[in-house]
């Protein structure tokens, strides 16, 4: 009986409140105004700077590795969409897709859910050794990271030998060629992610939108 309570306890722990999904619709609302405005993203050469990764970092904070999974569905969609040429063109992405579309889901996709899902889960740890501040940080640093490294690993392995990143590389060899080509691009998106995630995470917290799940120690400074 008691382990029947206890179950229940934790089911209802885990489902999302009203404000919790209010603000999982706020911020893919937000994401879609972001792939269709300038706001989003930043062209630099054939890449560009994307400030999408911070909407999926806020949205594994407040609701954990389930909503940023969620959250970097609603940013593949985007880029998928672009990709097909719908509300926006993004000229890498429609060149992919003009080779393999199936493959190009999977380049739009796979790399941006796995960034929600993973930094849920490292906010969570953090919350385990420092105060909510930091752990924000951490989370909006790895948000921007792990999206470029998943992004540009998705795209070694599934397009490097085709002809478009070939010319894009210039000659060079692929992996070195693409460290260079997202270099200023991953440092821009890793800083503003850090700065912005940690200041609206915080704010969250002190409106207690964060449920207990995702607080596992008092803070210390907020």
């Amino acid at each position: 009986m008691e382990g029947t309570i206890t179950r229940r306890k934790n089911m209802k722990s885990n489902k999302f409140t009203t404000s919790q999904l209010t603000i999982l619709g706020l911020m893919a609302g937000i994401l879609f105004l972001m792939a269709y405005t300038p706001l989003g993203y930043l062209n630099i050469g054939p890449l560009a700077v994307t400030f999408n990764v911070i909407p999926v970092a806020i949205c594994a904070v407040v609701l954990g590795p389930t909503g940023g999974a969620v959250a970097g569905a609603v940013f593949g969609l985007t880029s998928f969409l672009q990709a097909m040429g719908i509300g926006g063109t993004s000229a890498l992405g429609a060149a992919l897709f003009q080779i393999n579309p199936f493959l190009s889901a999977v380049q739009c996709f796979v790399p941006r859910i796995l960034d929600g899902l993973l930094i849920g889960f490292i906010y969570r740890g953090m919350r385990k050794k420092t105060n909510v501040y930091a752990s924000c940080a951490v989370t909006g640093f790895f948000s921007a990271f792990l999206n470029t490294l998943f992004f540009m690993t998705v795209l070694v392995v599934m397009f490097g030998n085709t002809e478009v990143i070939q010319n894009l590389m210039g000659g060079r060899n692929v992996i070195i060629g693409c460290c260079m080509m997202v270099g200023v691009n991953a440092i821009s998106e890793m800083v503003s992610s850090t700065i912005i995630t940690a200041a609206v995470g915080t704010a969250l917290s002190k409106a207690h939108l964060i449920p207990a799940s995702q607080i596992a120690k008092p803070d210390t400074a907020a």
